[in-house]
């Protein structure tokens, strides 16, 4: 949903990693390029500016200034304000089950925007996720198939459908009433209503939904809205809210190529939550709102953070003890970096980790990789046929040494001159950050 904004972004970005200052100029420039990729987002202009409001107030201020790392601090500052803006105080984004059984939800909005399947989404969630009773009803008797189309998806998805009586077949709110009793009887703990739509909004078509209201007592009224629609969601999204009073939304078609404005305005505009968030085509593609996955995506940060975290729960042995610098030695030595080539060689294959996170593809020194798993293992294997002493006095590892070392290891004297290179520039970035008191490991580097 936000590929085309993540881009725009990510190139904003690029252009001022690396800067050692921020100037005015700089940030203004920023500035104007994040404005323009917003609007071309379809992001409203009053979310718009009151981003930039926050956005400027900090940047421009003692926080990126004093900063050792601009680019970084900016980075952080445009997804801490994104997700202030996705996350509003006092929503409450959980669906509200705090009521006398049957808790009814009754999904609105117009005709295409995906209601029907939304309907079953949340009813497979509810049923396996959170282990619910969950009966599903349809009170669309205008569009053709709509409502057998809801007892298919049900069948798929193992829910209950409400079959209604032939005699009140045309009458909706006969319809609602009657699932609404048949729930009670059979003790369902959800009723999730499907209701008609409309390819625009009408005074028909809201007095039915207020009628449906008032004979439910719906807990939770949620709008679909098709992320696709772009600036005609606000608007629709106010009208629903004027007439009903909703009590928040469902995103669908996420994945989908829209550009993704639809997510970043409507909770700000509205003030009602966004609930769920239809991930695809698949019953089971839903997924909680969350404004920081959100964020992450739009800063392209998704893969990387899971990434991160696969390489975190291998980076610590059995006994959940850390890589941490050698505090206690006057010295960094050739032992303490064999221990972080095994811990390194435990994040797997690497050249798939860095094809696989985009971010990572042009970490390359010349156009060379700067350390692969091939050239881990080499390392180790010198390490390995190293005496004791020359492992903790790498100085005195000569030409006659190599030539052992070598023999012994199947290598050439070249391998040992680039780890005995790259040894150095550890040891050189240990020493560095080592008066930060920071956890030492290539990840770093």
């Amino acid at each position: 949903m936000f590929q085309t904004l993540s881009n725009k972004i990510l190139h904003i970005f690029n252009k001022i990693r690396g800067y050692g200052r921020l100037s005015e100029s700089d940030i203004n420039k920023t500035i104007k390029n994040i404005r323009i990729a917003f609007l071309e987002a379809d992001v409203s202009l009053e979310v718009i500016n009151h981003f930039i409001y926050k956005f400027k107030k900090r940047a421009m201020g003692s926080e990126v200034g004093r900063s050792l790392s601009p680019s970084q601090t900016i980075i952080k500052i445009v997804k801490q304000e994104l997700v202030s803006i996705m996350q509003k105080k006092n929503l409450d984004s959980k669906i509200n089950l705090n009521t006398q059984p049957p808790a009814v939800i009754v999904l609105a909005g117009l005709q295409g925007s995906g209601k029907t399947t939304s309907v079953i989404k949340i009813a497979k969630l509810y049923k396996f996720f959170y282990k619910k009773k969950v009966l599903v009803a349809s009170i669309d008797i205008y569009r053709p198939a709509a409502i057998s189309q809801l007892c298919i998806l049900s069948k798929d998805a193992e829910v209950d459908f409400f079959y209604h009586h032939e005699s009140i077949k045309n009458d909706p709110i006969k319809i609602a009433k009657s699932a609404l009793v048949y729930s009670k009887k059979k003790f369902f703990d959800i009723l999730i209503v499907d209701t008609a739509g409309r390819s625009h909004i009408n005074i028909n078509m809201m007095k039915e939904m207020i009628l449906l209201k008032k004979n439910l007592n719906p807990i939770e009224i949620l709008l679909t809205i098709d992320c696709m629609m772009g600036q005609d969601a606000i608007n629709i999204a106010k009208s629903f809210d004027d007439y009903l009073k909703i009590t928040g939304f469902f995103l669908t078609k996420s994945d989908s190529d829209a550009k993704g404005g639809s997510a970043l305005s409507i909770q700000y505009i509205t003030g009602k939550p966004i609930k769920f968030i239809g991930t695809g085509e698949k019953n089971s593609d839903i997924e909680k709102f969350e404004p920081e996955k959100i964020a992450n995506s739009i800063l392209g940060m998704n893969d990387i953070l899971k990434n991160i975290k696969d390489i975190e729960a291998k980076f610590y042995d059995s006994n959940n003890i850390k890589i941490k610098k050698i505090e206690n030695k006057k010295k960094f030595d050739l032992i303490d970096f064999n221990h972080q080539l095994k811990m390194l060689n435990k994040i797997g294959n690497i050249d798939t980790l860095t094809k696989n996170v985009s971010q990572l593809r042009n970490f390359s020194i010349s156009n060379k990789k700067i350390i692969d798993n091939n050239l881990i293992k080499k390392m180790q294997f010198m390490i390995d046929s190293m005496t004791v002493k020359e492992k903790k006095n790498p100085n005195i590892i000569k030409s006659s040494r190599k030539k052992r070392i070598t023999s012994g290891s199947g290598t050439t004297i070249q391998d040992i001159n680039k780890m005995l290179k790259y040894f150095i520039v550890i040891k050189k970035n240990l020493k560095k950050y080592g008066k930060k008191k920071k956890n030492f490991n290539f990840l770093n580097n």
